[in-house]
This record gives structure tokens, C-alpha cells and sequence, in this order.
């Protein structure tokens, strides 16, 4: 057997038995060697597919250039531009103040706007007034347009003297004290005040419906004279037995004004019902 650059070689008449174990160190020398020569070519290869690869991003970069923060301001597209009309009107206001609610004063101040009906019981409803926790019981009751008849002393001639219309007149009674409570009707306020402020002696007491008579003949009572728009309103109260009222009788001072306050918010409601009605009208 001879060695060469090839391997072993053996002759035709070479009777020796092969040396296996240095066929099999080369045979594994030549396997070794043919792996890494694969290994060497597949890195070789996947460094030139990624050449390739970066040539063309960096080509394809150069020519189009992406659309981020790194483009140059001239090269970002206009600003939408936006419309001089719209079809929607720009919201309107009007420069005119609403008018101001009907004054309820103004409609019971003059009898050209105080067109509701006069009556005894648009006055004086029902047949007991409560205020509070005192009770009233409704005596007798008279309209007339005579009003110097339902008066005593001089007011009877004030009254006339300042074109009263009408008298109405209602008594109440608490317990043994009386009071006739009586509304002078006039064309204008200007008159209801003039008549209250002179007022001089007073309404005449109403007796009947189960009062007997009281405050007549020279008896001492309270007296009261007030006005509210067009209307002058007076009282008259004491006791029913005839006695003589002094300051000390608080209980007589209370109903009357009891009587009072009401009738004050009988006129006064009388112009919030009308003007309450002219604002609900419709225009024109």
C-alpha cells in the first residue's frame, strides 16, 4: 500500500488489510470541512441578500421621502381653506325690551281701566271672615249711590264734595264688639285720597242680621279713614251694649283692624285680577 494526496491506495498484489480506523479520521476530517464550507456560504449569502436589501430602502428613501416629522415645512400640504358664507343665518336678538307687567295699582287708580263689576260681595264674600285665629261673623250689608245717606257728621258732605259714585257698607261682629266697614267709590285716586285725609266725623253703623244698634246717639267708638287707588275706606266699631271705648279696649282696636287690612287686600286683589287678565289678552 502507498500513500498519496488522495488517500490510501493499494496495489493488485497488495495483500495487506486496510488501517480502517485512519479511513475513518479521514473521512471525518473531510465532513468537518465541508460543513463550515457550507456555514462560510449561507453567512456569505445572507450578507449580500441584506446589502441588497439596504441598497434598495436607501434607494427607494432618496427618491420618495416619508411623510413624518422630517419633512420640510415647505414640502407639508396648504391649510384647508374655510368658507366666507355658510347657508345657517347668524342667530338674530332683538334690541326691544319686552314691556314690563301690568302695575295692578294702575287698574283699580282710575275708573276708565277699573271696569269690573261693583258689588257688595266682590267686597265682602261670604258669611264670616277669619284672620288669623279670630272669627268674624257677617252682619248686615247695603250699596247705594247716595253716599252722604250711610254717613254721620261731615263726611257725608266730603264724600259728595269729591264725586263719590257709591257706598258700600258690611258689619261684623266678634264676641259683644261691632264694626261697619264701608268703601267709598271715586272716578280717580286723586279724589279717594283728598276725601280720606279730610275725613271728619264717620261712617254710620250698620245694624241688623243679629247686631242691635251701636255707636249712635253721641257713643264713644274707634273710627278709621284710609284709601287705596280710586277707593276710600272707612270703619266705625264699639260695643254693642252702648259702652264707651277707650284706648285700654285692645279687643275693639283689633277688629277693626281686622276690618281693615281686609278690605285693603279685597281693593288691591281687585287690581291683580285685572291686570293679571290684560297681560293674558292677546295684542291687538
Amino acid at each position: 500500500m502507498s500513500f498519496g494526496q488522495g488517500g490510501p491506495s493499494w496495489g493488485p498484489g497488495d495483500q495487506h488489510t486496510p488501517d480502517w480506523a485512519a479511513l475513518a479520521d479521514e473521512s471525518a476530517a473531510r465532513g468537518r470541512r465541508k460543513k463550515w464550507l457550507m456555514i462560510g456560504g449561507g453567512a456569505l449569502a445572507t450578507a449580500v441578500v441584506g446589502a441588497i436589501v439596504a441598497t434598495a430602502v436607501i434607494s427607494t428613501n432618496n427618491g420618495n421621502k416619508p411623510s413624518g416629522s422630517d419633512k420640510n415645512a415647505s414640502e407639508l400640504p396648504a391649510p384647508a381653506e374655510l368658507p366666507s358664507d355658510t347657508s345657517e343665518p347668524a342667530p338674530s336678538f332683538s334690541s326691544v325690551a319686552p314691556p314690563p307687567p301690568p302695575d295692578p295699582k294702575d287698574y283699580i287708580s282710575d275708573a276708565k281701566k277699573d271696569k269690573a263689576p261693583i258689588t257688595v260681595d266682590g267686597f265682602f264674600p261670604g258669611k264670616k271672615l277669619t284672620m288669623g285665629d279670630r272669627v268674624h261673623i257677617k252682619g248686615a250689608t247695603n250699596r247705594t249711590t247716595s253716599c252722604a245717606a250711610g254717613t254721620q257728621g261731615a263726611l257725608g258732605a266730603i264724600l259728595a264734595n269729591n264725586g263719590c259714585e257709591q257706598l258700600i257698607r258690611a258689619t261684623y261682629r266678634k264676641g259683644g264688639i261691632a264694626v261697619t266697614v264701608g268703601v267709598a267709590v271715586f272716578s280717580t285716586e286723586a279724589r279717594a285720597q283728598k276725601a280720606a285725609k279730610q275725613a271728619s266725623g264717620g261712617i254710620a253703623s250698620l245694624s241688623g242680621e243679629g247686631v242691635p244698634t251701636f255707636c249712635r246717639a253721641g257713643t264713644v267708638c274707634r273710627r278709621t279713614a284710609n284709601s287705596y287707588g280710586r277707593y276710600a275706606y272707612f270703619t266705625v266699631g264699639g260695643f254693642t251694649d252702648g259702652k264707651r271705648v277707650t284706648t285700654a279696649d285692645k279687643n275693639v282696636y283689633a277688629v277693626g283692624d281686622d276690618l281693615t287690612d281686609f278690605t285693603f287686600r279685597q281693593i288691591r286683589h281687585r287690581g291683580e285680577v285685572q291686570a293679571s287678565n290684560a297681560a293674558a289678552a292677546p295684542a291687538g
